[in-house]
């Protein structure tokens, strides 16, 4: 079938996804072309900035792909002070952003929680309630999501990393820690806390399938989630993955699917929010531009303190741990203004999926 009759389909199945998954490179101009057209019908010409605090390295889990898992030795662990979590979020608040995202490494300690909490309430103290916050901390229990919401906290992340069940037992330890039933239930339980609910996969992964890929998209779909942040898996030395590098596709290949997976997500879910990860960035100095082109509304300038970003390292070769959070602003505004967008300085930016999904 040609690629135009597939992509003027009300709706995509999954052998529709395999097909535009598959598509080669003319092909695929086809698809982020369709993609621009949507995204400028639905959500506008704006990209939102949230200002990424990277708060911890600290983590609980042993994820098979990942820097800083806890089996990881090498790594050198930190966490930000309270006062350096406020001083980025004043900086972010100055700055326009609106918004702000706080990642860490995945713990639920009760000192942990309560920190959380304290900083939630001291940023909507300190800019009126001005500063959205997104959370992006791993899987909690119902009580603690709750406790957060209510401090303030409005937007909360949480990638699966991949759909399908058997692959998920691939890139995890086998135990009660890490189990794909429970990551979807807390997604089930944050949209049942008020939270607007994200996710994402990682594109390119050691076993995994274009249909995996596919059944990605129907699972985003299905669960009619409101924001996703997906990337290209990049390996990182000391990670159990790493065995497997040279069976990966090309470093330029995983780009250009990561670029359809983004581009038919904003097809297929028209008013989401979608993120230009810096996983994009890594492969090519305009990857972050090329996802706009393709889709995504959201940017991610980072402004954690300097001297712990080299310590964030989910992956090998993350560019921008020698930026500044200045620096990394104005290398975003760039990007964002060479895709022909504009900023939407001073709006939070929610997606309008949220407002239309619980409107219904």
């Amino acid at each position: 079938m040609m690629i135009e009759e597939v992509l003027n389909k009300e709706s995509f199945s999954r052998e529709d996804l395999i097909r535009l998954l598959s598509a080669d490179e003319t092909e695929s101009l086809k698809i982020f072309n369709k993609a621009q057209q949507v995204r400028k019908e639905y959500v506008g010409n704006k990209v939102y900035f949230r200002g990424l605090i990277e708060y911890s390295n600290i983590c609980s889990k042993n994820c098979f792909y990942c820097g800083i898992r806890s089996g990881n030795k090498n790594q050198s662990r930190y966490q930000l002070t309270n006062q350096e979590v406020i001083d980025a979020a004043r900086y972010a608040h100055k700055n326009r952003f609106a918004s702000i995202v706080i990642q860490s490494g995945e713990r639920s300690s009760k000192k942990f929680i309560d920190t959380i909490e304290y900083l939630l309430k001291e940023i909507a103290s300190l800019t009126n309630d001005e500063l959205h916050v997104t959370l992006s901390l791993g899987e909690q229990s119902e009580e603690t999501y709750k406790r957060w919401f209510n401090a303030g906290s409005q937007r909360y992340l949480l990638r699966i990393e991949t759909s399908n069940p058997e692959l998920y037992k691939k890139i995890h330890p086998d135990n009660s820690l890490h189990r794909f039933e429970s990551r979807v239930e807390n997604l089930k339980l944050l949209r049942n806390t008020g939270f607007m609910v994200g996710t994402g996969v990682m594109i390119g992964l050691p076993f995994q399938q274009i249909e995996d890929l596919a059944d990605d998209l129907l699972f985003f779909r299905d669960f009619d989630i409101d924001m996703v942040g997906m990337g290209p898996y990049i390996e990182h030395k000391n990670t159990p993955l790493y065995q497997y590098k040279d069976q990966l596709l090309p470093l330029k290949e995983r780009l250009q699917l990561s670029m359809k997976m983004v581009a038919l997500l904003r097809i297929m879910m028209k008013d989401i929010n979608i993120a230009a990860t810096t996983a994009m960035q890594t492969i090519d100095p305009k990857g972050r531009e090329k996802a706009l082109l393709a889709g995504a509304n959201v940017m991610m300038p980072n402004v954690t303190p300097l001297k712990y970003k080299e310590n964030y390292l989910l992956y090998d070769n993350k560019p921008g741990t020698e930026d500044d959070a200045e620096r990394g602003k104005v290398a975003m505004e760039s990007d964002i203004l060479n895709a022909g967008n504009e900023i939407g300085y001073g709006e939070w930016g929610d997606p309008q999926h949220f407002r239309r999904r619980v409107n219904r």
